[in-house]
């Protein structure tokens, strides 16, 4: 544990002797200090907390560079809260801010050639550049007006509307456009807050960065609705489920016996009686009459000796 909250802790004391420095070589009243060091410990509390939450042992090769970036940052939030009560040193404000800014090109090389790619890295340098997004814009709010705020503050309304817009959370595709946009954010600001155009151009320019930070969180927001589930997806309805039925039963295949000939069938079982039962005769008896009947096919004459045999008649068995 003590090695996980080593590299927090180091820019924790960092950031203390930056603050140092300046209070020693431009001077830092009271509201610098306290907006430094608070936004110190946020950082360090913040850091420690993915840090616990990735398993990560402890920063690799460029979360230390954005760890650097941080505690810049921090000098930039210290120098822009103390201008609210005596002039600011704006080249010194400016000079920290772009190297800030130049160090934000190198961490993402470090990672990839070092193979420390992250997500708790990639996170980390994006709360880095949309904090140092928002502390100039705030600098320089007074004086190109409030709607400057809206450049600082759109990424973080962005993150509020998620808690209530849950398809806003989605996962975006990288973009390197988005990156660019990113950056250019921060310069412009940073030439905004250097006093160095007339105030109708600083006025563009931060126009044009508006712009620019609006058309990519319009696209980003509209490729998210596009795909966003809907109520069906969201919600399932249940499958509709049925009584299990009993597989049909065929009948059973009989062979196919000709018209002519009738078919077999069980004789039925009488109810048991008392007494002596006369049951039919299984073979049919031949019984001496001396009806003729005619032959079903026609036979020839008998012989006297066979028709005196059979009683004057000729029978066919039903067999034939």
């Amino acid at each position: 544990m003590p090695t996980i909250r080593s590299g927090p802790m180091i820019g924790l004391s960092a950031q203390l002797v930056v603050l140092a420095a300046l209070a020693v070589t431009v001077g830092l009243g009271g509201a610098g200090w306290l907006v430094g060091t608070g936004y110190a410990v946020v950082t360090c509390l913040a850091l420690s907390r993915g840090l616990h939450r990735a398993g990560a042992f402890r920063l690799g090769p460029a979360d230390r560079v954005t760890l650097t970036r941080a505690v810049l940052v921090g000098a930039v939030t210290a120098l822009v809260a103390d201008s609210f009560g005596r002039p600011a040193p704006v080249g010194l404000l400016v000079a920290v801010s772009a190297v800030a800014l130049l160090l934000d090109a190198v961490d993402g090389q470090v990672a990839r050639r070092t193979g420390t790619v992250s997500a708790l890295g990639a996170r980390f340098d994006m709360e880095v550049d949309a904090f140092l997004i928002l502390v100039l814009s705030v600098h320089v709010a007074p004086a190109a007006g409030g709607w400057v705020l809206v450049i600082g503050l759109m990424r973080y309304a962005f993150v509020a509307a998620s808690a209530v817009l849950p398809w806003l959370g989605g996962s975006l595709p990288p973009r390197y456009w988005r990156k660019v946009v990113a950056a250019a954010q921060g310069v412009l600001l940073a030439v905004a807050a250097a006093e160095v155009l007339p105030e109708p151009w600083t006025t563009l320019v931060l126009v044009v960065a508006l712009a620019l930070l609006v058309e990519s969180f319009g696209r980003d927001v509209a490729w998210l609705w596009r795909r966003r589930p809907t109520l069906r997806q969201a919600h399932p309805v249940p499958a509709a489920t049925t009584a299990p039925t009993a597989p049909p039963v065929m009948p059973a295949r009989t062979a196919s016996v000709p018209s002519a000939v009738p078919a077999r069938t069980a004789p039925p079982v009488p109810a048991p009686v008392a007494g002596p039962v006369a049951l039919p005769p299984l073979l049919p008896v031949v019984v001496r009459s001396t009806v003729a009947l005619p032959p079903l096919l026609p036979v020839p004459a008998p012989a006297p000796a066979m028709a005196a045999g059979s009683g004057g008649t000729v029978h066919s068995d039903w067999r034939l």
